[in-house]
């Protein structure tokens, strides 16, 4: 994690492979949502949680380096498909609903462009520039 923490910008990709990353957020995020709906999801659940992975915003009080860190601790694959495996392993409704919702709010994020962060600011991110440049 502390490599998507890093400074350096450079990386945040471009063109046709951005599109792409947005086009497989779509997929994720209308995937996990229509596999919610098959599972006969609550959906005052799913509206309750969809947004709670965004509550990491909160720690870029703590600075860019620390906000960087949990908020890409919060967006990436990693939790949410651990969550995913063992609630398919435990048969646990509940653990699998989060862990659809959480997935399915990472596709929706990155379909609108939104990537993980680099410490250089909020407004960096892997999918390019977010925002509005500060003059």
């Amino acid at each position: 994690m502390t490599d998507t923490a890093s400074a350096d910008t450079s990386g945040a990709v471009t063109g046709g492979v951005r599109t792409v990353l947005r086009l497989e957020g779509l997929a994720l995020f209308i995937g996990m949502t229509l596999l919610y709906y098959i599972w006969d999801g609550d959906w005052w659940v799913y509206a309750l949680l969809f947004f709670v992975p965004d509550l990491s915003f909160a720690a870029y009080l703590g600075g860019p380096r620390t906000g960087a860190f949990v908020y890409n601790a919060a967006h990436s694959y990693l939790a949410p498909m651990a969550i995913m495996t063992t609630g398919f392993a435990t048969a646990a409704p509940l653990t699998l609903s989060i862990a659809m919702i959480w997935l399915a709010h990472i596709g929706f994020d990155r379909a609108l462009g939104y990537g993980l962060k680099y410490a250089a600011g909020f407004g960096f991110t892997h999918m390019g520039r977010i925002g509005k440049p500060s003059n």
